[in-house]
C-alpha cells in the first residue's frame, strides 16, 4: 500500500519492522518489495540485490522482478518475467494487466489480445475488458470482429435514448472512427447520424459528419468532370450500403452492358465477399435482362 501510495520511506519501516523478526527474516515477498521500493528512492544495486534474495526465497516474487526490470526500461525482460508469475497465478489481473501494457507497447499484438481475452473471461462485466479486446482486434486491422465486439457490448449498456452519458458517448465514437478506419464511410455516417443525440461531442459529430459526406460527394463530382471513366462509378459501389447501392449498382451495370465491357464482373470481383450486395446485383442484371 505505502508503494502504491509513493510513501517510500514508510514503506521500507515497514519492510524492516517484518525482517527484523527472525521467523520471517528471509520472507520472498517482504524482500522483494523492499528492494522495489529502494529502486524508487534510485537505489538500483541494491534494488535488484534484494530482488533477486526475495526471488530466490519465493517463486512468487517474479511479478516484483518484472516491475523492476520494467522500471529500467528492459521490457522484453519484464514480459519473460510476467510470463512465470502467471505460470504460478494464471488468474491474477494485474499481471495480466501490467503484461497486455507491455505488449502493447512492444507492439505484440497477438500476444496483447491473447491476454485482453483472459482478462475478458476473467472480468466479463467490466467495460475496460470488452474495449480492450475490442482495441486487440482493432489494431491488427480486423475491424469486422472489433465492430463487432464493440456492438455487443453497447447493447449491454442500459442507457435511454433521450440521456446523455459520456462513457457511452465515447463509446459510439470509438465505435464510428474504427467504421471509418474499415472504409465503412455509409454505414458510418447512418451511425453517426443514428446516436448523434447521445454524444457529448457535438462539433465533433458535425465534423465527422461533413467529412463523410464529402468523401460520399467527391466521386460524383468527378464522374461529371469525366463522364467516361469507370473508377468514379465504380469505387462508391464499396462506400454505399442499402437501396443507395442497389441504385449505383444498376447504373452502373446498365452503363456497362450496354457497352459490352468484357472485363465487368472481374471489375465488381471485390463486392462478392458481401452477401447483401451480392443479392443487389444478381437484382439489377435479372431487371435488366427482362426489361
Amino acid at each position: 500500500k505505502c508503494y502504491e501510495q509513493k510513501q517510500y520511506k514508510n514503506g521500507l519501516k515497514f519492510c524492516k519492522m517484518i525482517l527484523s523478526n527472525p521467523k520471517f527474516a528471509e520472507h520472498g515477498e517482504t524482500l522483494a518489495m523492499k528492494g522495489l521500493t529502494l529502486n524508487c528512492l534510485g537505489k538500483k544495486e541494491e534494488a535488484y540485490e534484494f530482488v533477486r534474495k526475495g526471488l530466490r526465497n519465493d517463486v512468487k516474487s517474479w511479478h516484483v522482478y518484472g516491475l523492476l526490470q520494467r522500471s529500467d526500461k528492459k521490457y522484453d525482460e519484464a514480459i519473460k518475467c510476467y510470463r512465470n508469475a502467471l505460470k504460478l497465478d494464471k488468474d491474477n489481473l494485474q499481471i495480466l494487466r501490467d503484461l497486455s501494457l507491455l505488449q502493447i507497447q512492444m507492439r505484440d499484438l497477438e500476444g496483447y489480445r491473447e491476454t485482453r481475452y483472459q482478462l475478458l473471461q476473467l472480468r466479463p462485466t467490466q467495460r475496460a475488458s470488452w474495449i480492450g479486446y475490442a482495441i486487440a482486434y482493432h489494431l491488427l486491422k480486423d475491424y469486422d470482429m472489433a465492430l463487432k465486439l464493440l456492438e455487443e457490448f453497447r447493447q449491454t449498456q442500459q442507457v435511454p435514448p433521450n440521456k446523455i452519458d459520456y462513457e457511452y458517448s465515447e463509446l459510439i465514437l470509438y465505435q464510428n472512427q474504427v467504421m471509418r478506419e474499415a472504409d465503412l464511410f455509409q454505414e458510418s455516417l447512418e451511425h453517426i447520424e443514428t446516436y448523434e443525440k447521445q454524444i457529448c461531442d457535438k462539433l465533433l459529430v458535425e465534423e465527422i459528419k461533413g467529412t463523410l459526406e464529402e468523401r460520399l460527394q467527391i466521386y460524383e463530382e468527378i464522374s461529371k468532370q469525366h463522364p467516361r471513366a469507370i473508377s468514379p462509378r465504380r469505387l462508391p459501389l464499396n462506400l454505399v450500403p442499402g437501396e443507395k447501392f442497389r441504385e449505383l449498382m444498376d447504373k452502373f451495370l446498365r452503363v456497362n452492358f450496354s457497352k459490352g465491357c468484357p472485363p465487368l464482373f472481374t471489375t465488381l470481383k471485390s463486392l462478392y465477399y458481401n452477401t447483401e450486395k451480392v443479392k443487389f446485383g444478381l437484382y439489377s442484371i435479372v431487371v435488366f435482362l427482362l426489361t
